[in-house]
């Protein structure tokens, strides 16, 4: 991609839309059973974006402030129409905002750097042999 292209994230409905500039600063695979349960899939897939590098939310979004595995606080932002979780904030990030790979609807999006709280994998998960995996989450 070339760097300042803009990248446009979208719920299911269209509703809600982040659109951000050129690539992530970090994608992580994360098999935490909060990811787990906030995708509905074995884990969820992040691209962290400075803030700066957000150029635009569209939309209304419900938020949902939870604690982590790692004693973190996580505030989750979904859309209010068909529930999509498209960004969300991290306590450990505050410079930095997430955003669910998935909602790109991209194949050319960047892949992971690294998968965090393997431990929690289901079984069947299998990670590329170059990817850096960590038990916990990754300092």
């Amino acid at each position: 991609m070339t760097d300042g292209a803009e990248r446009v994230a979208a719920c299911m409905c269209g509703q809600l839309r982040v659109t951000a500039s050129g690539d992530p600063d970090l994608v992580v695979a994360c098999s935490c059973f909060e990811c787990q349960r906030r995708t509905g899939a074995p884990f969820g897939v992040g691209a962290y974006y400075a803030r700066a590098s957000i150029l635009s939310i569209e939309g209304e979004s419900k938020k949902f402030t939870r604690g982590t595995e790692a004693g973190r606080t996580f505030t989750n932002s979904f859309c209010p129409e068909c529930g999509s979780s498209v960004f969300w904030e991290l306590d450990m990030r505050p410079d930095h905002m997430g955003v669910a790979v998935g909602c790109f609807a991209d194949p050319q999006f960047p892949g992971p750097v690294r998968a965090v709280w393997a431990e929690n994998s289901h079984h069947w998960v299998a990670y590329p042999d170059d990817l850096p995996v960590f038990e916990q989450a990754a300092s």
